[in-house]
């Protein structure tokens, strides 16, 4: 621990990071609650497989149930948060000889934003993921052969993180890349292989049994549909008679964000409360979209595109997909109305759902003064999207130029997917930025953060030829 104990910087860091999440905790007790929550305590009274959603999350939230704390569950996300930023600094001054100053740059922004710290208050998915998913890439990182049991840990990690959120499905394959540019061993393929489909064939085993289907979710195809509702023309192009149903509602250039789309009173999907798409609804909405890509690929593009480059890299935040929605990202001045009387999928709804779990009503109650100081904090105390797309542009400058390792390109690689696979397959949302911040700036902090030696490459670094093939630098 003397990498940490040796940086007053880094010490104080650290130190706000813990007093802004105490604040919060005082302020905001016990939780802040989004719509998805009620679904995920669903799952933890008695676990099932979601249609709507991975229920990993939710399993999580089933082995917290004894104690029926919404307490302790968001504690141990602030806690689980600063912990891995520890963790993170430590592994880039001892293991990636990052200097100090910029190993505590790197870690500042996933201890101080401030969206960061109200997302962790968040019953959602978002923070088991971000430390299942960078937990896994920093192990994999770490200095050293990779062995199988490395290999193993890692694929069970991002195993259980696909479970969480889909969208870490991808980064196994960037895993895979990052092993064969290391020239590993067979064995070490196979462990990972093992130990991710292990977690993630048993889930959708589950969903089948469940569902009749081998899949992750039940919504893949009306996913995919909101993407494609943002653009697609039934007028122009006339789609099959038995497709037509789901032709959006108005003007290309007059509607409701595509995710807001798919879950609206009079959407085409027939979205209702507490019931699931059927799966001839998901087929057929995945037969539209496929259509409509295909009939308007160029439209397709250029939604994807405005989405990930200008919504993403923005430098002030706009009330997308919905106003609920994005103002769900900002610390409250008064609970938020939990429409109590709502039905939640798998049975009851959302007061009898909260009940069961927490022995209470769950609502949030909101203490002054502290509340308002984390209000105040998060109008001046953020992670511009500007700043992100920097970061992002400094990590790929130090691929090209500074001959990094190829574990920057690792880091960069998984945060520009997490950042990319939303927009593609369905639409754009702030709080998708977050768990892909921490890879920007680790990815940046290696590339630049080393020191260089005379011979002008970074520190720790021998030309590739110079070495076996065992030992190809990380």
């Amino acid at each position: 621990m003397g990498a940490v104990k040796g940086n007053r910087a880094f010490a104080v860091v650290v130190l706000v990071g813990a007093v802004l999440r105490v604040l919060t905790m005082l302020g905001f007790q016990s939780a802040l609650w989004f719509n998805d929550s009620y679904d995920f305590l669903r799952v933890a009274n008695d676990p099932f497989p979601h249609p709507l959603r991975p229920s990993g999350y939710g399993v999580f939230l089933w082995g917290l149930k004894p104690f029926h704390s919404l307490v302790l569950v968001t504690a141990l996300q602030h806690v689980a948060i600063v912990g891995l930023a520890v963790v993170g600094y430590r592994m880039l001054v001892r293991d990636f000889d990052v200097r100090r100053a910029w190993a505590t740059v790197a870690v500042a922004p996933v201890l101080l934003d401030s969206y960061q710290i109200e997302l962790e208050h968040l019953l959602l998915s978002d923070t088991l993921f971000t430390v299942l998913a960078f937990g896994a890439m920093l192990l994999l990182a770490k200095p050293g052969a990779t062995g199988w049991r490395r290999a193993a840990l890692v694929g069970a990690m991002l195993g259980v993180a696909s479970v969480t959120r889909t969208v870490g499905m991808p980064l196994f394959l960037i895993v895979v890349l990052y092993l064969l540019v290391r020239r590993t061993r067979w064995p070490v393929y196979v462990a990972l292989a093992v130990t991710f489909v292990a977690p993630v064939g048993a889930y959708a085993t589950w969903y089948q049994q469940e569902h009749g289907r081998f899949a992750m979710t039940g919504v893949d195809g009306v996913f995919l549909w909101g993407r494609t509702a943002a653009f697609a023309d039934c007028a122009e192009f006339t789609p099959p008679p038995d497709l037509a149903r789901l032709c959006p509602h108005g003007p290309k250039d007059d509607r409701p964000a595509s995710s807001h789309q798919i879950w609206a009173e009079n959407s085409p999907t027939g979205y209702s409360n507490g019931e699931a798409f059927g799966e001839k609804t998901n087929a057929d909405a995945q037969r539209f979209a496929f259509w409509a890509i295909g009939n308007q690929p160029l439209d397709y593009a250029r939604v994807v595109a405005y989405d990930f480059f200008v919504r993403t890299f923005s430098w002030q935040r706009s009330r997308y997909p919905t106003i609920g929605t994005e103002a769900r990202y900002h610390f409250p001045t008064r609970p938020t109305a939990q429409k109590p009387d709502l039905p939640v999928y798998g049975g009851g709804d959302r007061r009898t759902v909260v009940r069961e779990y927490a022995h209470g009503t769950g609502r949030t109650h909101i203490v002054e003064p502290y509340a308002g100081v984390m209000r105040g904090y998060q109008e001046r105390v953020r992670v511009p999207g500007t700043v992100l797309g920097l970061v992002l542009l400094a990590g790929a400058a130090g691929i090209v130029w500074r001959r990094a390792r190829a574990r920057t390109a690792l880091f960069w690689a998984s945060s520009v997917t997490l950042l990319a696979v939303p927009p593609i397959t369905v639409d754009f949302d702030y709080r998708y930025l977050l768990p892909a911040l921490p890879f920007a700036c680790f990815a940046a902090a290696m590339a630049w953060g080393r020191p260089l030696p005379s011979g002008g490459e970074p520190a720790g670094k021998t030309p590739d030829a110079k070495k076996p093939a065992s030992a190809t630098p990380a």
